[in-house]
């Protein structure tokens, strides 16, 4: 485990778990929220996007009592992504992606404690300036997740990011000590 509370853990990505990012990565319900209806993954875009990342991306498969539940990715930002977001002046900025695939899961507070597990992991741990993210405007519960976990919105983004079918408008939010 790289980071863990009583019940929930997140852990680095095995070969295994393909299987779980193929199931969640083909529920329409997950699709809507993480990459879009019209974005059905098979194996080998699994292969592609998931197990072929660059070294500074951390893959991990998040689980609740033991159960794999979900994926989270936490990176350092590169200098155009910083410049991007306008904090080229800054070193140790880290963004993180996250879903919970099974959606029994969903509204149960777990993705706020997940949320939390990895400010600390990123801030106290790696010693992170600052931590961003980059919801989709219209994603209510999650911008209200991460504001709960002291999260902000800076910088609206338009036309951000490509779902359904279309460039959507995003949030970037941040956290910071």
């Amino acid at each position: 485990m790289i980071i863990a509370d009583e019940e929930l853990g997140i852990r680095e990505l095995l070969e295994s778990d393909k299987f779980f990012l193929i199931k969640w990565l083909n529920d329409p319900l997950v699709l809507q929220y993480y990459e879009g209806r019209d974005n059905p993954h098979d194996t080998e875009m699994i292969n592609q996007i998931f197990y072929q990342q660059d070294d500074t991306v951390t893959c991990c498969i998040i689980e609740f009592e033991q159960k794999a539940i979900g994926y989270i990715q936490f990176y350092p930002l590169d200098s155009q992504e910083k410049k991007e977001y306008g904090y080229d002046d800054l070193d140790d900025i880290y963004g993180t992606d996250q879903f919970i695939g099974e959606i029994d899961y969903w509204d149960k507070g777990i993705g706020t404690r997940l949320i939390n597990l990895i400010i600390d992991h990123l801030m106290y741990k790696k010693h992170s300036e600052k931590i961003v993210l980059d919801p989709q405007a219209w994603n209510q519960r999650a911008i209200a997740c991460y504001e709960k976990c002291g999260f902000q919105k800076v910088k609206y983004l338009p036309k951000h990011e490509y779902h359904e079918g279309e460039l959507t408008d995003c949030w970037l939010m941040e956290y910071s000590k």
